[in-house]
This record gives structure tokens, C-alpha cells and sequence, in this order.
């Protein structure tokens, strides 16, 4: 005898009152399974506004979001290096007009300098550099040797300020700046040893370095 015939045939046998009460469990699960279809069906008639709602949203939000690289790009733009004087830049009233615009900076040659040279390219009518001022300066800096620049205050469109004198920079800017008038433009050969010697470890150039140098203020 099978399974499904035995269950049957137990079932038969049960009491009325008993057989009345697992009708009632039946057609309640039924009742449950009905209610619990309904609201599939409700909740899948639901979720179209909902879908179209949310999509809406995502394209409103990838609209704003594929902006943002245009915005970025106008920010890099406007920090972009300049060849003329940055807006941070305030010059002297009688300033050269010529520091107003970026020098353009050559190889000293093969033969490196062995002490510090200052050469006076335009010569300002300020109050001299004292040692201990905090100046503000405008600089390109390339090594001597093949004119190649490695730093520079109009790739970043702001002066450079520090105190002169004090250790603060290297000696060749220490001692090749003290005593310059406010609105000079020097040119500055400076040894390997005045500089950040032969073989700096630290990412800096090594070996002889020139500067091209606006002294744009004191205080």
C-alpha cells in the first residue's frame, strides 16, 4: 500500500470533530496563500512608479554628477602655470615692467661655477635686502649644466616668501640675496655645495643650479 493510500485511509478513520478542525487549518492556509498573492500582485503594480520614480532620480543625479569633470577642469585651468606675473604678486609703483613676465632661463654650461656668482639683470630702485627680512620673490630655478627647470614660484602662480638670512633657504639664496634692491631681477650661479650638493637623496637637484630671481617686497 502506498503512502498517499495509508494517509487517506488514517485520515478516514479520524473523528468528525477532528477532520472538521484540519478542514478549518486548510482552508485557512488557503486563505493565506490567497491574501499573500494579492499583495505580491499589489506590490508588483507598486513598484512601476516606484521603478520610474527611482530612475528619474539616477538620471538626475548622473547629470549633476557628469558636470563635476568640466567644473574640475575649469578650476585646473584657472591654477594653471602663467608667464605673467600672479595675481599674488604685488610689484613695486616704478617695478621694471619686464617682472611682469616670466624670465626665460639657460644652461650655464659644462663647466659647473665652484663659488657663488650674482648677476644683476634689472636693477631695482627699492630699499636693499636685509638679512633677517621675510622677502617675497618670484624665482625659476634650472640646473646649470643643461638649463633644464626643476622648480619655479610661476608654474604654481604664487610669490615665494621666507626669511633671508637665517638658514631658512640654501646659502647660495642666503648670501645671494642679501644686500638686492626691492624690484631686482638677479641671476644667481650657485656650487653644488651652496646648493644641495652632489648627490641629494631626497628628490632635490643635485649639483650646480641657477636662479633667475624677482624681488618683489620686503618686511
Amino acid at each position: 500500500m502506498s503512502n498517499s493510500v495509508q494517509d487517506r485511509s488514517s485520515r478516514s478513520m479520524l473523528p468528525k470533530a477532528e477532520r472538521r478542525a484540519l478542514g478549518k487549518i486548510a482552508a485557512a492556509k488557503r486563505a493565506k496563500a490567497k491574501r499573500r498573492k494579492l499583495l505580491m500582485q499589489r506590490l508588483t503594480r507598486l513598484s512601476f512608479p516606484v521603478l520610474a520614480v527611482a530612475v528619474v532620480a539616477g538620471l538626475v543625479w548622473w547629470g549633476i554628477e557628469s558636470k563635476e569633470p568640466t567644473v574640475a577642469a575649469d578650476a585646473q585651468a584657472s591654477a594653471a602655470p602663467s608667464d605673467t606675473a600672479a595675481p599674488g604678486a604685488t610689484l613695486p609703483a616704478d617695478a621694471d615692467p619686464a617682472l611682469q613676465t616670466k624670465p626665460t632661463v639657460t644652461a650655464g654650461g659644462a663647466e659647473a661655477p665652484t663659488e657663488l656668482k650674482s648677476t644683476t639683470l634689472i636693477a631695482g630702485t627699492g630699499p636693499a635686502v636685509a638679512s633677517g627680512q621675510t622677502i617675497s620673490v618670484n624665482y625659476v630655478g634650472v640646473k646649470y649644466a643643461t638649463g633644464e627647470e626643476f622648480d619655479s614660484s610661476w608654474s604654481r602662480n604664487q610669490p615665494a616668501s621666507f626669511s633671508i638670512g637665517t638658514g631658512n633657504v640654501i646659502e647660495g639664496w642666503d648670501k645671494g640675496l642679501v644686500g638686492v634692491t626691492v624690484g631686482s631681477r638677479v641671476q644667481l650661479d650657485i656650487p653644488a655645495a651652496m646648493a644641495y650638493g652632489e648627490n641629494p637623496t631626497d628628490g632635490r637637484p643635485g649639483g650646480a643650479l641657477r636662479f633667475v630671481v624677482d624681488v618683489l617686497g620686503t618686511s
